[in-house]
């Protein structure tokens, strides 16, 4: 329990036994006083506690509807980053890059980035364009080393004019920016017309 959440306990028990203490004083008092009226204002110290309980409550009730309904509309895991388009076809590369992914804001996922191809976003100001990437065969590497590794955009008559040798980009998975890096060469392949 945190500082605060103690001291919001504290604060309801107190707000309490004054509610409590109100209640007394009315059921004993005789009704035309001063004291009997002490004892309402005690009485409605508790109010505000009551209304934040029943917001709460209201609060937890909303949440638990909306994450049925997200459940309910789809069939992939909250966790996972929302689709992407997929390449079809072996892997042919459009760029040599070199970037540095950040470190996991987990230490749990800071695990080895594995062998195999990966899928992200390079984002240039406010563009983003989908590519996928290739850890070559037997090698892995940890976040935060510098990588030179080739990729392959999915549209690569859109992407490839914005991306010239030296053109510094951001990756993107999901909603979270997960590494910075900058093109160092444009393969010949991808430059010449189909």
């Amino acid at each position: 329990m945190t500082h605060r959440q103690s001291r919001r306990k504290l604060i309801v028990v107190v707000l309490l036994f004054l509610a409590v203490g109100g209640a007394a004083i009315r059921h004993f008092v005789a009704p035309p006083s001063t004291l009997r009226d002490i004892g309402t204002l005690m009485l409605l110290l508790w109010i505000p506690v009551i209304g934040n309980v029943v917001a709460w409550f209201f609060g937890k009730a909303r949440m638990a509807r909306q994450a049925a309904k997200a459940a309910r509309s789809t069939e992939a895991s909250p966790l996972a980053p929302p689709p992407v388009a997929t390449a079809t076809g072996p892997f042919a590369a459009d760029l040599l890059v070199e970037f540095t992914l950040r470190p996991a804001s987990i230490p749990a996922e800071d695990r080895p980035i594995a062998e195999g191809e990966h899928q992200c976003a390079f984002v240039v100001g406010n563009e983003g364009f989908s590519v996928r990437w290739q850890v070559p065969a037997g090698r892995s590497f940890l976040r935060g080393t510098l990588q030179v590794l080739e990729a392959q955009f999915l549209s690569p008559a859109v992407a490839l004019p914005k991306f010239a040798p030296g053109t510094p980009f951001r990756m993107l998975v999901g909603d979270a920016f997960i590494g910075d890096g900058k093109v160092r060469d444009v393969r010949a392949a991808a430059v010449s017309p189909p």
